[in-house]
C-alpha cells in the first residue's frame, strides 16, 4: 500500500518548467557575445532563458541603433552591463515598418531620457518609441517582449 501511494505521489509531480540561468551564466553569455561580435557590428541578440515563444534575450549594443517602436509588444528590460540612455515617449519622425512587430524611424521628438546603468529596469508600452544610446564601449540589457494581444 505504501509503495503504491508513494508511486501515485511521484507520478503527479511534474518535472520543474523553470527555465533558468545564473548570474554566471549570464556573465559567461555576454562575454561570449561580446568576443563573438565582428569589429564594424553594431548589435547581437541571443536568446537566455525561453518557455515557448516568451524569450528573455541578450541584446548586446555596441552603437545605438534607429528609434524604435513595437506596436503589439510592451518591452520590459534589465541593464546587465554597459551604461547608456534610454529616450522613450514622443513621437517617432520618419517611421517605416521594417520587419513584423517593429518599426524604425529617424528620430524622436518630444522624449523623455534617462541615463542607464546596470540593475536599471524599464517597461517600455506597447507602441511607445525608445531609443538606446550607449556610453562608452558597451550597452547590455536582458529584455523580453510582452505581447498585447
Amino acid at each position: 500500500m505504501m509503495l503504491a501511494t508513494l508511486a501515485l505521489l511521484l507520478a503527479g509531480q511534474a518535472a520543474d518548467p523553470t527555465s533558468f540561468a545564473s548570474s554566471a551564466d549570464v556573465a559567461a553569455e555576454v562575454e561570449a557575445m561580446g568576443n563573438a561580435m565582428k569589429p564594424d557590428q553594431r548589435f547581437a541578440w541571443k536568446p537566455l532563458v525561453r518557455d515557448g515563444s516568451r524569450v528573455a534575450a541578450l541584446e548586446y549594443w555596441k552603437a545605438p541603433g534607429r528609434p524604435a517602436v513595437h506596436p503589439d509588444q510592451a518591452e520590459y528590460a534589465i541593464v546587465i552591463a554597459g551604461e547608456g540612455t534610454l529616450r522613450a515617449g514622443g513621437t517617432m519622425v520618419g517611421g517605416r515598418q521594417t520587419q513584423p512587430g517593429l518599426i524604425e524611424g529617424d528620430r524622436i521628438d518630444g522624449a523623455t531620457e534617462r541615463r542607464l546603468r546596470p540593475g536599471d529596469v524599464m517597461l517600455i508600452p506597447a507602441g511607445v518609441p525608445h531609443w538606446f544610446g550607449i556610453t562608452g564601449d558597451r550597452l547590455v540589457l536582458l529584455g523580453t517582449k510582452l505581447p498585447t494581444k
